[in-house]
């Protein structure tokens, strides 16, 4: 069954005439889609990390106020090194700031503090994408680490059933990524509504935060591009065989 799958996808492929240089391209174009998305986010962020909020809530004050506010008392937050390292681990319950975040009253950093707890809410609201994209997490691991060498070695053995595997290994990547998008759309999308209605930021400051978290957003949108334009390459490498 899996067999027939991958051969209709590769199929599929080679009656849309994507043959191997025009795949070669598209990774291209997507890698450059996915760099201007990269220095975006980092020009927005630095842009609206010098907007101060009026109110002068600090982000680690934000976190802990709207985790309060869901009863997610029993979640932490703490300051971790780095530049946008932030995030939100469902297994210790913590939500990690970045040293530029953490004390931070700008309008970007509230935004970015904020989107975390959305993930933090999400998981305590057994929010259905969430699930799903930490039950494809392991698999997509593994098809990252593995893809690629189970693939050229199939290739140089012209053993198909080994090519597929590596295809289908990184089939799984694709898929982690296409449903990480609903999940950092709508993480997103409650920080948004919670530093509205809890009136953290006047309404007027809210386009900060806003252009801070869509261009961090568009980033999830070019790995999902880049990884699918790669497995448009494996299929027209193996159609081209």
């Amino acid at each position: 069954m899996v067999q027939m799958l991958i051969s209709a996808a590769a199929h599929r492929a080679n009656f849309l005439s994507v043959n191997y240089t025009t795949a070669y391209f598209l990774c291209i174009a997507a890698f450059i889609f996915a760099l201007i998305c990269s220095a975006n986010v980092k020009s927005t962020f630095n842009k609206y990390n010098r907007v101060g909020s009026r109110r002068g809530i600090n982000a680690a004050e934000v976190a802990r106020r709207i985790l309060d506010r869901n009863g997610l008392y029993n979640v932490q937050v703490v300051r971790i090194s780095g530049n946008l390292t932030d995030n939100f681990n469902p297994k210790t319950n913590i939500v990690s700031l970045s040293e530029s975040v953490y004390d931070s009253t700008s309008l970007a950093a509230i935004g970015v503090a904020a989107h975390e707890c959305g993930h933090a809410v999400q998981h305590a609201q057994g929010y259905v994408p969430i699930k799903v994209r930490s039950a494809v997490f392991p698999l997509a691991q593994i098809g990252s680490s593995m893809y690629f060498i189970v693939f050229i070695l199939g290739l140089i053995f012209s053993f198909e059933p080994l090519v597929d595997a590596g295809i289908i290994l990184f089939l799984f990547v694709v898929v982690f990524q296409l449903v990480t998008l609903p999940v950092e759309f709508n993480a997103s999308r409650r920080a948004m509504q919670t530093i509205s209605s809890e009136g953290i930021l006047e309404q007027d400051e809210l386009y900060g935060a806003r252009r801070t978290l869509t261009a961090a957003a568009m980033t999830y949108v070019a790995s999902l591009a880049v990884s699918f334009t790669q497995l448009l390459r494996l299929l027209a490498a193996r159609n081209r065989r």
